[in-house]
């Protein structure tokens, strides 16, 4: 063995021990840390021929790398729709690494941890409440799950013509209907082959909303006589988290042929609230969903899952199998997500999400959800009484979506918000809304209390003043 490797073998505790209180350090201190650095480094270093050694090591990195992280996962970070881990995510997180499994098979001598995939899964239906005729498994992110469910629409798509586009690719052009995609779901057609701008952007609905417009969106389908299509439809949108109106587009499935895909990243837990779960009502009759975990669900970062209705599971694994692996076996018959998702080589994602549904119950996600439109809403109030500052659009759910006030501050907002971002007490990002410039905060950390939002009341009111706009 390498010797430096097996040094770092005889200190595995101390090492460990050393991480271990590192991180608690930095957890204890998230509310203070910088929420934005302008701190940077020069990337050629040289790698070192015998190496340092995992102690040497960290401490390099506390000198040098250290400074370049910030709280992304604190309270007062409200840009990119992105939550912080819990402590029972954090013990999943670890143990996932210790363990080290490629979450792969059911049933196989090689390691079945994909059976904490299909119990997590299960967990989270039941979380929100949503029927058992859904399988699912976890990816990276919400692009990665856009992206598995709608190379299946793709495969759907194909067959409703009598093609196999998995096997001999894309041989007629494809309907696609959205009001307003997630950049990620543009992306996604893109990497299908089908094209970013090959879609029909339908009408939103009137009175300053995000949400398509049934009546327009029937008369696209009708317009199509008969072919079939697929529907990308939204449940929160990127800035001001709304919703279409599910319970109608369940009716015109009822009445046409489609692909009905729901891009859910993170509005999909508003079903964890009494008080939300409307928003989310007639979304079980959609073919898939694509929800986000390290979203509201708080848990460390690269973390999502897709749905996709169990009924079209041979067309998924048409789009994902590994052909060219017999060893495998018949893929229905030996279940593996090597043919049922886009990766091969898989870290158990599952397993913070099994300890954060484990450690907090329906309860615990109904309070984080609930406690995050709270705080959304004392900004709103805010906003909304301020002079400096005015809304763009209504807060509906988390999101806070708003501007300068008065058009002559336009050209400001940028100034304004790097100026904000700047002082890293609270980090928010900007945005372009009805062809105006804004800036999104959006809630979803369990961490954030009404301080944080009084504390970023403070720093929008100074930096107002630093920077005299009137």
């Amino acid at each position: 063995m390498n010797p430096t490797l097996q040094q770092d073998v005889k200190d595995i505790e101390i090492i460990l021990e050393k991480v271990k209180q590192q991180g608690i350090d930095f957890l204890n201190s998230i509310n203070d840390v910088p929420t934005s650095t302008q701190n940077t480094i020069t990337t050629n270093r040289n790698l070192n021929d015998s190496g340092l050694g995992a102690l040497s090591a960290l401490e390099e990195f506390n000198q040098r790398l250290a400074s370049l992280m910030v709280s992304q996962a604190g309270p007062r970070y409200w840009g990119f729709v992105t939550g912080g881990a819990t402590p029972a995510s954090i013990v999943g997180d670890w143990l996932t690494t210790i363990y080290d499994p490629n979450a792969q098979a059911t049933k196989a001598q090689g390691g079945v941890s994909a059976l904490i995939e299909m119990e997590s899964i299960n967990l989270l239906l039941q979380l929100l409440d949503l029927p058992k005729s859904f399988l699912g498994g976890f990816v990276t992110g919400a692009t990665m799950s856009n992206f598995t469910s709608l190379a299946v629409a793709r495969q759907w798509f194909g067959k409703q013509l009598g093609h196999d586009f998995a096997k001999n690719g894309i041989t007629a052009p494809l309907n696609i209907l959205s009001a307003t995609p997630h950049s990620s779901s543009v992306k996604c057609l893109a990497m299908l082959g089908i094209g970013s701008q090959n879609f029909t952007k339908i009408k939103t609905v009137e009175g300053n909303r995000e949400a398509i417009d049934i009546t327009v969106l029937e008369q696209n389908i009708k317009s199509l006589n008969g072919q079939p299509f697929i529907l990308i439809s939204s449940a929160g949108t990127v800035n001001t988290a709304d919703f279409d109106d599910f319970v109608a587009i369940t009716k015109l499935k009822e009445k046409y042929n489609f692909w009905w895909h729901i891009d859910a990243a993170f509005g999909g837990f508003a079903a964890c609230s009494p008080k939300y779960k409307h928003l989310v009502n007639g979304w079980e009759n959609a073919d898939s969903i694509t929800i986000d975990c390290h979203k509201w669900l708080n848990v460390p970062y690269e973390s999502a899952f897709y749905l996709v209705k169990e009924q079209h599971k041979n067309l998924q694994v048409e789009t994902f199998q590994n052909s060219n692996a017999p060893y495998l076996g018949d893929p229905l018959e030996n279940f593996s997500y090597l043919n049922f998702l886009p990766e091969n080589s898989r870290r158990l994602k599952a397993l913070p999400v099994w300890f954060s549904l484990l450690a907090y119950g329906k309860k615990g996600f109904q309070d984080i959800v609930e406690n995050s439109v709270e705080m959304a809403l004392q900004l709103d109030v805010f906003i909304t009484n301020d002079e400096s500052f005015e809304l763009l659009a209504p807060t509906r759910l988390n999101n806070v979506c708003f501007t300068l006030a008065g058009e002559h501050n336009q050209e400001k907002v940028n100034l304004f918000l790097t100026h904000l971002n700047d002082k890293g007490k609270v980090f928010m990002t900007p945005t372009v809304y009805q062809n105006r410039k804004g800036i999104r905060a959006s809630f979803v950390n369990w961490r954030t209390t009404e301080f944080d939002v009084q504390l970023a009341i403070a720093e929008m009111k100074a930096s107002v003043l630093e920077l005299g706009i009137e």
